[in-house]
């Protein structure tokens, strides 16, 4: 889009600003008069208006996005033409995306990569639960508001696993460094697809690197590594990380879909367990403390107000449920090794033990 867009008008929209230029077009903050709210419009690049498949991407997006309702998934609403331009308006979320915030901080603390986590996984569940695979999870697609809030963003090439695929098979179509081997391996990706570029954006969150660097890499190299499992643990470049979070990222990354978690509500519920299953409310007012606190978001001109500071001691049993999921979690594993052994002894002898004496 040529020149400055301000002022030009968009069907009933009112276009204020050029926000940046994505992998498919032009991105702009816009005014819709009618509900007084303010929106993003997205259009579709000119020189991919005359490519089908990239048109029927774009449509895709808003159709994909738009059967999505949930606080931490960006809203779509609408989808329309113009003078000979497609347009997605959706929600604007006044902030920033993870990794704009990433740049100015490096790395995020561990009880916040956690909420946000948490933010992300409640919303990863909903998509999930209307049979789309996002396919592109990453930090540019995470947008976080001034208020903490933790939006899912940008369904440009998600998946209907119910209808048809957009991309041939032996054909990868995301972002390699964010990639599960079987999405760079171009074959038939799941939801288990999103979870490993999950784990690889909470690793970066944490760590300010990426578990698998090498950018460039041919597809089968770059997949060779992941299998191989090698990548630095967390905890090496990010010691204050909890094991219980460690393992839970660790397990995202696993390179066969099999061994990550078996649902996406099986992650979220092992954060919830991590966290004392706070509640929304309670993690965007974490989140944007932080976030202010290393003025990520700066108070604008005539803006005084700014989230009200989290107390110490909320801090405080995130890091004792921390060591208390780790303790579990070595217990469990103790009892399984074992039953596979058969060490254990009948269940209601066992259960008996665990009564405290009379």
């Amino acid at each position: 889009m040529a020149g400055d867009p301000s002022g030009r008008k968009i069907g009933t929209y009112e276009v204020e600003d050029e926000l940046g230029q994505g992998g498919m077009g032009v991105v702009l903050l816009a005014r819709q008069p009618t509900l007084e709210r303010r929106v993003v419009l997205k259009t579709l690049r000119r020189d991919l208006a005359d490519d089908p498949t990239s048109e029927e991407r774009f449509t895709r997006e808003a159709q994909a996005a738009a059967g999505v309702h949930h606080p931490n998934v960006v809203v779509v609403y609408d989808c329309f033409g113009f003078r000979g331009e497609r347009f997605i308006a959706q929600e604007h979320v006044d902030g920033k995306d993870a990794a704009s915030a990433l740049t100015q901080v490096e790395r995020f603390d561990p009880r916040i990569v956690a909420l946000i986590a948490l933010e992300l996984a409640r919303g990863l569940e909903e998509i999930h639960a209307h049979g789309i695979v996002h396919r592109d999870l990453k930090p540019a697609n995470i947008l976080l508001g001034r208020a903490g809030e933790a939006k899912i963003a940008d369904f440009g090439i998600a998946l209907d696993v119910g209808g048809a695929n957009l991309t041939q098979t032996g054909h990868s179509v995301g972002t390699p460094q964010y990639m599960s081997p079987e999405q760079l391996l171009g074959a038939r990706v799941d939801y288990r697809s999103d979870l490993f570029s999950f784990g690889v954006v909470l690793y970066e969150m944490l760590t300010g690197q990426r578990p698998f660097p090498e950018a460039t890499a041919e597809g089968r190299a770059l997949v060779e590594r992941i299998e191989a499992g090698r990548f630095v643990p967390v905890r090496s470049l990010a010691p204050k990380t909890p094991r219980a979070l460690a393992r839970v990222i660790h397990r995202c990354l696993a390179a066969k879909p099999k061994k990550r978690f078996a649902t996406t509500a099986a992650l979220r519920r092992t954060l919830e367990r991590l966290l004392g299953s706070p509640s929304a409310s309670d993690c965007r007012e974490e989140i944007a403390t932080w976030l202010w606190d290393r003025k990520v978001f700066k108070s604008r001109k005539g803006q005084t107000a700014r989230p009200t500071r989290v107390a110490p001691s909320r801090r405080g049993a995130w890091r004792r449920r921390a060591l208390a999921a780790a303790a579990a979690g070595l217990v469990l594993a103790a009892l399984g090794l074992a039953l596979e052994r058969g060490e254990l002894p009948a269940l209601p002898a066992f259960a008996a033990s665990l009564r405290p004496p009379p």
